[in-house]
């Protein structure tokens, strides 16, 4: 396994091209967590459980993305700032089919 390189948009608007590993089972929240690209208790609020919507992303690549599954959907729906390439990170795992993955982190609440 190997690291893959995503770009990630923060809350201000900079771009961060990071390094992800592909063999630790990590999600995208966790990633942005590891790097400090969200402000401490701003994001994975619920651990990763997709019951926040604290990691809200927007997907800007067109990477085939694992299926929504109904929780996700389903807190997706009561969410603010939601668009139609609305995600949540920490329902997206790092796997090497995302190298050069690109995404925007949705305003905080």
């Amino acid at each position: 396994m190997k690291d893959i390189t995503i770009k990630i948009i923060d809350r201000e608007g900079v771009a961060h091209e990071v390094l992800a590993p592909t063999d630790m089972a990590m999600n995208l929240m966790e990633v942005v967590r590891s790097y400090e690209l969200a402000p401490e208790g701003t994001i994975g609020i619920c651990g990763g459980m997709a019951m926040c919507a604290s990691c809200q992303c927007y997907i800007l690549s067109n990477h085939e993305l694992p299926e929504m599954q109904d929780d996700e959907d389903a807190m997706l729906a009561e969410a603010f700032y939601v668009k139609d390439n609305s995600r949540l990170g920490c329902q997206i795992r790092m796997t090497p089919e995302l190298d050069g993955l690109e995404v925007e982190l949705a305003p905080e609440v």
